[in-house]
């Protein structure tokens, strides 16, 4: 599956983005999905993950309540918005798929995941 990222950009601290995730194939209601960012001069960090139905679904401490993750199984695609955005947001968000997952099951580490997008940059100003 090819996975592409978009919807990131420039946006003032407070602000929304919206990221989408557009996969190939069809096989896509079968991967667990999860969003992962790195910052400039640090590892990369989980994010967001669901599971393959959409039912379960988890964060990373820092963005809970702020982020919230969604997928449309019949569209292929997997959703990142982002209110209330920090400067400490700021980095390059990726989408990942991990193949063969169980139902309702959600990964939290990148060596999970089989499938990645390019990556978009989000800045978020002070």
């Amino acid at each position: 599956v090819q996975l592409q990222a978009s919807g990131g950009g420039l946006v003032q601290a407070g602000g929304s983005l919206r990221l989408s995730c557009a996969a190939s194939g069809r096989t896509f209601s079968s991967y667990a999905m999860g969003w992962f960012r790195q910052a400039p001069g640090k590892d990369r960090e989980f994010v967001s993950a669901i599971s393959r139905g959409g039912v379960r679904r988890d964060y990373t401490d820092s963005v809970k309540g702020r982020f919230t993750i969604s997928r449309d199984n019949a569209k292929n695609t997997v959703v990142l918005q982002m209110n209330s955005l920090k400067p400490e947001d700021t980095g390059v968000y990726y989408c990942a798929g991990a193949s063969g997952a169980v139902s309702g099951v959600y990964y939290t580490t990148d060596n999970r995941y089989t499938y990645w997008g390019q990556g978009t940059l989000v800045t978020v100003s002070s």
